[in-house]
């Protein structure tokens, strides 16, 4: 057998490449049947997340630690997996204020927007991008693969726990070179497509449903919430500024005039109206008292002598 058959035998082997026998009548499925057939392989998607996390647990308090520091929360991914680590990283400075991050898409910026298969291959290209984005022993990397084998993203995390990194590996086959790679690995059981081999469908929904997991719990604990208040955004749009105003009375039991104002004060910084509103302080000592206490509302507010819990 030919090195290409013995590569073509093993990728077939692939959970992520097999061919579930219950939907080989698919192309004759009216659209209310494909539809169904979807949603399957979507609730197959959660369920595998679900089972992932302890692996999870893991992951979010490694890469908490490195933040809580002052590192930066890196992605590392081709095609699919590593526009869904964009998607992510894009999505923390709106939600939580938070723009430490930094993506490493194989083939760069351009892939985003166009398919550029070919940059999964480049290993070299993946290290060389460790090493310019400076990752180091501050930072956090999570790795994300379906197959588990994609070239630049398992030479990316190897490069950066090498560099000392905090890493994690994302992937949809047991055993993978990912998640030997990575400290933390999260395998997600995924398991054969509807449609074969398409794992932008449940292998990709895994995915995206783990990194909003990781990103969120990890910012919730660095002070992006106040009970589940969603206190690190940025009111950066009149729809987002209303909703600001109604979550700053919300938490405090003022008056949307008065939660708009404190807002004013503080520069539209949620957590330090919020402070101000419940402990009777000015803006700078709101912003003082936060930055004490890692930018957690409820301990600012305790520090400062008010016991309080949004409403």
């Amino acid at each position: 057998m030919s090195e290409r058959s013995d590569r073509v035998t093993a990728i077939a082997g692939l959970s992520t490449e097999g061919v579930d026998a219950a939907f080989a009548d698919l192309d004759t499925l009216p659209t209310a049947g494909v539809l169904a057939a979807l949603v399957a392989g979507q609730r197959r998607a959660i369920e595998a997340v679900a089972v992932a996390l302890p692996e999870l647990e893991w992951a979010a308090d490694g890469i908490a630690e490195r933040l809580a520091a002052g590192g930066r929360l890196a992605y590392a991914g081709a095609g699919t997996s590593g526009r869904l680590g964009y998607l992510d990283a894009a999505e923390l400075p709106p939600t939580f204020g938070f723009d430490r991050t930094v993506v490493l898409l194989a083939g760069g910026e351009a892939a985003m927007s166009r398919s550029l298969e070919g940059a999964e291959d480049d290993a070299d290209a993946a290290r060389q991008a460790v090493a310019a984005a400076g990752i180091g022993p501050s930072d956090a990397l999570v790795g994300i693969a379906a197959s588990g084998r994609t070239p630049y993203t398992v030479e990316a995390v190897l490069a950066a726990r090498e560099a000392g990194a905090f890493t994690v590996g994302i992937a949809s086959v047991a055993g993978s070179p990912l998640l030997r790679a990575a400290e933390i690995g999260v395998w997600l059981d995924t398991g054969p497509e509807v449609l074969a081999g398409s794992t932008r469908l449940a292998a990709g929904t895994a995915q995206k449903a783990s990194l909003n997991l990781l990103s969120t719990t990890v910012l919730v604990h660095l002070g992006g919430a106040y009970g589940n208040l969603m206190v690190g955004m940025q009111p950066t749009n009149e729809k987002l500024r209303l909703r600001a105003e109604a979550m700053v009375a919300r938490a405090t039991g003022a008056d949307t005039a008065a939660a708009a104002a404190a807002l004013g004060a503080a520069d539209d910084d949620v957590r330090a109206a919020i402070v101000m509103l419940l402990a009777g302080v000015d803006a700078a000592a709101a912003a003082h008292v936060l930055a004490e206490h890692g930018q957690r509302v409820r301990d600012a507010v305790a520090a400062l002598g008010v016991s309080a819990r949004p409403r």
